[in-house]
């Protein structure tokens, strides 16, 4: 059973939750970039980046027997915040393309830089799938 947290009086949070509860088996996923299946990058677009590091979690979530649906919580490092901010509605298409309507709780990060030179984005998944 996985349960959104929402406070009473606050504002409804739009693309994520402020807080998940769950019950099951548990499954950590890794930070993942933008590359695919062969560690290739395909492209060096950020909203590309973004839909191939979404498919890695569900294959991983996958291995684990788990579906999108039961992703509780989510980690975004990103590089460049303004490209983030400006390209958000695409982003939006791409993540309900990847992860349906979903929104674990989340969390987004502006860092310096990342392992891999040509990846913009790393997203750290975690996800439950109930008893």
């Amino acid at each position: 059973m996985i349960d959104v947290l929402q406070p009473e009086g606050w504002a409804q949070p739009i693309g994520y939750a402020n807080g998940v509860s769950a019950r099951g088996k548990l499954i950590f996923i890794a930070g993942q970039i933008g590359w695919n299946e062969q560690c290739v990058f395909e492209s060096d677009d950020l909203v590309t980046q973004i839909r191939q590091t979404l498919k890695n979690i569900v294959a991983v979530a996958g291995a684990g027997g788990a579906g999108p649906e039961h992703i509780v919580s989510m980690t975004w490092f990103l590089l460049d915040r303004k490209e983030y901010s400006s390209r958000a509605k695409e982003i939006g298409v791409v993540y309900r393309e990847v992860m349906g309507r979903q929104f674990p709780a989340m969390t987004a990060v502006q860092i310096s830089g990342l392992i891999e030179d040509r990846a913009k984005v790393e997203i750290q998944a975690f996800a439950v799938v109930p008893d």
